[in-house]
């Protein structure tokens, strides 16, 4: 089978959604499809110096004069109004582009099938409309919002911004009919599958989750625990991952060490506040870390810990499994998906007091039982295997691909 994948960005680099698609090459391509991509040329550097990567496979559309102006004006807006409007609009003007190009390409290359895994957001217009192959979109995952406990204090006054963004997102997918024209329609969860543009056939919607698990790059021997207990947060230092509340538990858990890896507009903010509490000699921020130590990391954990207050997805949370680590998360949004009770602990977010106190629980809990966690990471570990790998992943998407060529 001839595929032809589209996506503002692939990159391994860029990390989050960017990366979705290489998996989907790399492995479609393991399973014999001739697999084409489409991007920004933002990442052609990273894809050449690649040796993974056929150079002739890989086609780019080149940065526009709106693109560069947009992401100028968005570097001095505040953090919620720059990712919900400014990023959203370079990604609109991205998309145009693309679809016209991927028109052209699809054609010349004889493709059977068009794939469109990001952006993931379900209310994103999709610009891929009359195209000469089949269209498949997703998985996607969204229609998220705050807590209501929470959304006052974590929101940073964004929900007018949101709720004109979807207006204009409704209005933009009115005017770009991707999504209805498509012949598969993708998505995590029933929540994302609410989330969808009104128009869409319902009947041509697919639950599959879009995350997965590459077991080459997270598969590590069980790992000695520290002789007092460590735990890791992964992610960007933005507002909406509360890294904040995990601050005020780890001071609750005696003993305990608090491991950020990550990086982000709230670092200098959160690690004032470290320094400022009891737990500060406690708290080590790592910044940006390679791939492989943060498996390290992980592998030596007693837990992964993401109290995030407006979680999509949550790959990180199957990476710590495939770590063998248990994790504790914020039972709202992605983490509900993948953490069970026999993987970890969900806390939740009926208010910032009773969160914390729950989530320190939870973390001492863990740390006073190696044993349980040991076992919890185990199971975390089968939960992936069966579940979540890439290549399993990808043998479902192939079928996917041939109800959808039915459709031509």
């Amino acid at each position: 089978m001839r595929v032809l994948i589209v996506a503002g960005n692939i990159s391994a680099r860029m990390g989050g959604e960017a990366v979705i698609p290489l998996h989907y090459i790399r492995e479609l391509t393991a399973l014999g499809c001739e697999v084409h991509a489409l991007t920004h040329a933002r990442v052609r550097a990273e894809i050449q110096a690649h040796p993974m990567w056929r150079a002739d496979r890989f086609h780019f559309i080149e940065d526009a004069a709106a693109e560069k102006a947009i992401y100028a004006a968005g570097k001095k807006a505040p953090g919620a109004l720059r990712e919900t409007l400014f990023m959203s609009g370079v990604g609109l003007v991205t998309q145009r582009r693309l679809a016209g190009r991927a028109r052209a390409l699809a054609a010349a290359i004889g493709a059977d099938v068009i794939h469109q895994p990001t952006p993931v957001s379900p209310a994103f217009p999709s610009f891929l409309s009359d195209m000469p192959a089949p269209v498949v979109i997703g998985p996607m995952n969204g229609g998220m919002d705050y807590p209501p406990a929470f959304k006052a204090d974590y929101s940073q006054g964004s929900q007018g911004v949101v709720a004109a963004a979807r207006l204009f997102a409704g209005a933009g997918n009115a005017l770009a009919p991707g999504k209805r024209q498509a012949a598969v329609l993708l998505v995590a969860n029933a929540r994302t599958r609410d989330a969808l543009p009104g128009g869409v056939d319902r009947s041509r919607v697919i639950e599959i989750v879009e995350n997965g698990v590459d077991m080459a790059l997270w598969d590590r021997p069980p790992l000695p625990r520290p002789d007092s207990p460590e735990f890791v947060f992964v992610g960007r230092l933005v507002w909406w991952k509360a890294v904040d509340l995990l601050i005020e538990a780890i001071a609750l858990v005696p003993d305990a060490r608090l491991r950020i890896i990550g990086d982000g507009p709230e670092r200098e903010k959160l690690a004032a506040q470290a320094a400022a509490g009891s737990a500060g000699a406690r708290i080590r921020f790592d910044g940006f870390r390679p791939q492989a130590e943060i498996a390290d990391a992980l592998s030596s954990a007693t837990a992964l810990v993401l109290p995030s207050m407006r979680e999509c997805g949550g790959a990180v949370i199957l990476e710590a499994f495939a770590c063998r680590t248990p994790a504790i998360a914020t039972a709202w949004g992605g983490p509900q998906d993948y953490v069970t009770p026999e993987t970890g602990y969900l806390i939740a977010p009926s208010g910032r007091e009773t969160f914390i106190e729950d989530f320190a629980s939870a973390m001492r809990a863990l740390a006073a039982d190696p044993v349980r966690a040991s076992e919890m990471g185990a199971a975390g570990r089968s939960r992936v295997e069966a579940n979540f790998t890439w290549p399993a992943k990808a043998r479902r998407i192939l079928t996917i691909y041939a109800k959808a060529a039915e459709r031509r």
